[in-house]
């Protein structure tokens, strides 16, 4: 459907930041002769015995792993937080204000293969990670003492990740970190107002529009938000309400599986690459208290703008002023839903 904001520059409201992003869509022709990243095409192999994260190889931190045979959880050997208060005194100065910070990091090993990942997976391997996931939120939830848990993926060099074994991780902190404290507060001022979920009601509304929507099945939903940041950012989202992903039944899990191989297929063979990208679930705090406005979802962030070689960079006026973006939201979904459901690597293809 084209719309008068096509082409003209335009700001987009984030309801569940309370910030806008700047679309400026006419600057999609501008010729790029900025910095090109070199492009990850290296092939890996089964097994690495120089990995600090494959079977039975010991870990930088000189602990040595089990012989896992699907998802192996260890204690972060440099963790970014630590159980214990390493100072009791703090500060509550309004110009150089601070306070001890407290939780629990763990790295959570996808699979023994040292050359697979979530798009190169089949639905059994997948369902056993989110499996794992929901395992941790409710352990670590649990826990008086932690009141956020937020895991996470970072995959491909670009985005900082430092081994291709597939991973990713969980810090679960003592308070709650600033961006899903911000949702929260967005989606519980929503749901006091409108007396409705915020995302539910923003679904609702996508599934009939389908201008941004790529994939469903029977329990979720993948689309590119309204909103977006980045050039190809995207999310998942249950169908229903739910706050958190320690209330999926069996189906809902399988179904998480596969929408989230089908999406990670559709990245893979944008620009036919293992594609880099940073994601992370959002859900309620495990403080103990009542959230009726939280709705879980999948933020997956990508920063590959128009190649496997050319990045969004975060700086100038994004850094200074706003968000900006030049790819519409509708013309990345377009790009999205046109690409084959088969990966490139399956179908003769190379990076």
């Amino acid at each position: 459907m084209q719309c008068e904001y096509d082409n003209a520059p335009h700001r987009r409201f984030n309801p569940l930041t309370g910030e806008w992003v700047l679309v400026s869509p006419h600057r999609t022709q501008r010729p790029w002769d900025g910095q090109l990243e070199a492009a990850d095409t290296s092939q890996h192999p089964a097994y690495d015995k120089g990995c600090y994260l494959c079977p039975t190889n010991t870990r930088a931190g000189g602990k040595k792993n089990p012989g896992y045979t699907d998802t192996f959880v260890f204690t972060n050997d440099y963790a970014a937080l630590l159980p214990q208060p390493q100072t009791s005194s703090a500060s509550d100065d309004d110009l150089f204000r601070w306070e001890p910070e407290t939780g629990i990091c763990r790295v959570i090993c996808y699979s023994p293969r040292h050359d697979l990942s979530i798009a190169r997976m089949n639905q059994v391997q997948v369902l056993t990670i989110i499996e794992t996931w929901v395992e941790q939120y409710i352990e670590l939830g649990s826990k008086s003492e932690i009141n956020h848990v937020q895991i996470f993926e970072n995959r491909g060099l670009v985005m900082g990740c430092s081994n291709p074994h597939p991973h990713g991780q969980i810090w679960a902190n003592q308070t709650i970190p600033t961006i899903p404290a911000s949702e929260g507060v967005h989606q519980q001022r929503y749901f006091q107002k409108h007396g409705s979920c915020l995302l539910c009601t923003y679904l609702e509304k996508e599934l009939r529009l389908q201008e941004r929507i790529l994939m469903q099945n029977s329990s979720f939903a993948a689309l590119v938000p309204f909103w977006a940041v980045w050039p190809f950012e995207t999310m998942i989202l249950p169908l229903t309400h739910q706050a958190s992903i320690g209330s999926m039944s069996k189906t809902e899990k399988a179904d998480l599986a596969d929408i989230m191989i089908k999406l990670g297929i559709c990245y893979d063979n944008l620009f036919l690459t293992s594609f880099p990208y940073s994601m992370g679930i959002h859900q309620q705090p495990t403080d103990g208290e009542e959230h009726p406005g939280w709705h879980y979802h999948f933020h997956y962030l990508p920063p590959l703008l128009r190649s496997q070689s050319v990045k969004k960079h975060m700086v100038g006026y994004e850094l200074l002023a706003m968000a900006q973006r030049d790819l519409t939201a509708e013309t990345a979904a377009a790009q999205l839903k046109a690409l084959p459901k088969t990966h490139y690597l399956d179908s003769g293809g190379r990076p």
